[in-house]
C-alpha cells in the first residue's frame, strides 16, 4: 500500500460497511418472500421499502462526506462508484419485491429461489469484504467469488427465461415474471460492479 503523509477521512469505511450490512438485511427479506402468502408479502414489501430508504440515507451520507472531505481514503470517483453500486443493489432488490406484490404473483417460477440464494451469498461476501477496505487485505478471493456468482446468476437467468417462454404461461404472466427475474439479474450485475470497483481500488492502492 502506498505510504501517505497526509491524514485521511476514515469514516467512509464505516459507512460502506453499514451500507453492505443493510444489503444483507434486504437479501434476507428476499429469502422471506419465497413461499410467503400475499398478506405476508405485503408486510415484507413494507420492510424492504424501509431498508431501501435506509440504503438511500447511507448513500447520501457517503456523498455528503465526500463533498466535505479534503482528503479521502482512495480516489473520489471510486468512492462515488462504490457507493452508487451498493445503492443500486438495494434498489433492484426492493423493486423485485414490490413487483411481486403489485403484480399479485401467486407463484414464482421454479429457479427464482436459486437467483435469490446467489444474491444472498453475494450480500454476505460483500458485507464481509467492506471492512477490509481499511487495510486492503483479504479482498482477492472476494471479487473472484462474486464474479463467479454473477456468472452463475447469468446461467440461472437464462434457464428461467427458457422456462417462461416454454408455453406454460400466458403472455401477460410471462411479461410480469420476466420483469421480476430481469430485475433480480440486475441486482446480481450490481454486486459484480461493486466487486469490480473494489478490485480497481485495491490495484490503485497496492
Amino acid at each position: 500500500m502506498r505510504f501517505r503523509l497526509t491524514p485521511r477521512e476514515t469514516s467512509f469505511y464505516d459507512m460502506f460497511a453499514a451500507s453492505a450490512d443493510n444489503i444483507v438485511t434486504g437479501s434476507k427479506l428476499l429469502m422471506e418472500l419465497l413461499g410467503a402468502d400475499s398478506a405476508t408479502r405485503t408486510e415484507i414489501a413494507e420492510r424492504m421499502r424501509a431498508a431501501e430508504h435506509a440504503g438511500d440515507d447511507a448513500t447520501h451520507a457517503i456523498f455528503h462526506q465526500l463533498n466535505s472531505s479534503f482528503i479521502t481514503p482512495f480516489d473520489r470517483e471510486d468512492i462515488y462508484s462504490l457507493a452508487g453500486s451498493l445503492d443500486d443493489i438495494m434498489d433492484y432488490m426492493e423493486e423485485a419485491v414490490d413487483l411481486v406484490v403489485l403484480y399479485n404473483v401467486e407463484e414464482l417460477p421454479k429457479g427464482v429461489e436459486q437467483q435469490i440464494e446467489v444474491l444472498a451469498r453475494a450480500a454476505e461476501l460483500t458485507a464481509e469484504a467492506m471492512p477490509n477496505l481499511r487495510t486492503m487485505s483479504n479482498l482477492t478471493e472476494y471479487w473472484i467469488e462474486v464474479n463467479r456468482l454473477e456468472n452463475q446468476a447469468d446461467q440461472i437467468h437464462r434457464r428461467l427465461l427458457a422456462q417462461l417462454f416454454n408455453g406454460k404461461y400466458d403472455a401477460i404472466e410471462v411479461l410480469k415474471l420476466k420483469q421480476i427475474v430481469d430485475v433480480l439479474e440486475e441486482a446480481a450485475d450490481a454486486f459484480e460492479h461493486v466487486a469490480n470497483t473494489v478490485e480497481t481500488i485495491a490495484v490503485k492502492e497496492s
